[in-house]
């Protein structure tokens, strides 16, 4: 699995969900790439982010499987990283 996630500097939710994130990569072993919205605008626009941050991509085979969007706690961000893993 892999996954993209998307951030900005500016974003209060970006960093709250950055230490939830890297929290979850102390537990499992995921191929991360970190996109910065503003920085990485090129990179950023293939994947169609929209306005709301953050933004997290979950791949498969270099298929999107699952996109989540915005604030979510530590246990549903675990949660679904634990579905995906048992597809």
């Amino acid at each position: 699995m892999k996954v993209i996630k998307i951030t900005a500097v500016w974003c209060g939710t970006c960093l709250i969900m950055n230490k939830t994130w890297n929290k979850i990569l102390k537990e499992k072993d995921i191929e991360t790439v970190s996109l910065d919205y503003d920085m990485d605008e090129e990179e950023v626009t293939k994947y169609n982010p929209g306005k709301k941050l953050p933004v997290f991509i979950f791949e498969k085979d270099n298929q999107e499987v699952k996109r989540v969007v915005g604030e979510h706690s530590y246990e549903e961000m675990i949660e679904i990283v634990g579905e995906l893993e048992n597809e």
